[in-house]
């Protein structure tokens, strides 16, 4: 299904939408993509952070073998995106003040997915918020998958992969301005980056589980199941 052009409708028809494809990554996560001993929970709040969905690793299976079977070896097949970054410098270490993120159930925080939301772009505050969360994640050795599907603004006139990466991350393109960006919190830091825009289909993005294995994220059967319960309303006024 070809993307639709979000900036139609307002927030709140987004936000509807937004909830729904949550539930569906989380559904395809557990329904078989993730190892055995990983599973994935939708918004749960952490500090500083609140994302999407969470992908977690079973306690006391830490760093074991059995923990990446049915994930994909990056030896034996790359993400699939157009662009691949790395970079030995600590691009994420901003800021000086961290904080640690813990889940209640004191199971392992191993990845996050989140969906960028127009508020995410509303203001220069949130936007350093935004970033200040995403250094914060990945200092911390959490991998994260972002999906922006909105334009650019004045405040991220490059994207927001090219907020995050700064000088070294290449043009946004102009036909290509919407965004899926798979960050792998290794040494050094690897970015895989998907420039797409309205009217094309989404690909499968990485979501890493550590140094070495990742799952392949079905975008666009997820986005497709979101939107069958869109309204008719609303799906009139985005498919014009």
């Amino acid at each position: 299904m070809p993307l639709h052009d979000w900036t139609k409708v307002d927030a709140g028809i987004f936000h509807d939408f937004h909830h729904a494809w949550i539930g569906e990554l989380r559904n395809a996560l557990n329904g078989g993509l993730l190892p055995s001993e990983y599973y994935a929970l939708a918004e749960q709040v952490t500090r500083p952070f609140g994302p999407d969905v969470l992908t977690l690793q079973t306690n006391g299976n830490a760093g074991s073998e059995g923990g990446t079977r049915g994930s994909v070896a990056m030896l034996d097949r790359a993400p699939k995106v157009r662009v691949t970054q790395k970079s030995e410098a600590d691009l994420y270490a901003k800021k000086a003040n961290r904080i640690a993120i813990r889940h209640s159930s004191d199971d392992r925080i191993i990845a996050m997915i989140e969906i960028i939301s127009p508020g995410n772009k509303s203001s220069r505050h949130a936007i350093d918020e935004l970033l200040d969360k995403v250094w914060s994640v990945i200092d911390q050795g959490i991998h994260l998958l972002l999906i922006d599907l909105f334009p650019p603004t004045p405040r991220d006139p490059q994207g927001i992969h090219g907020l995050i990466w700064g000088d070294a991350a290449p043009s946004q393109p102009a036909d290509q301005p919407l965004t899926s960006a798979a960050y792998q919190a290794s040494v050094p830091r690897c970015a895989y980056v998907e420039p797409t825009a309205v009217g094309n289909a989404l690909i499968d993005m990485p979501l890493f589980l550590d140094d070495a294995h990742y799952v392949e994220v079905p975008l666009e059967a997820t986005y497709l199941a979101a939107w069958r319960g869109v309204p008719q309303r609303w799906k009139a006024v985005l498919d014009g």
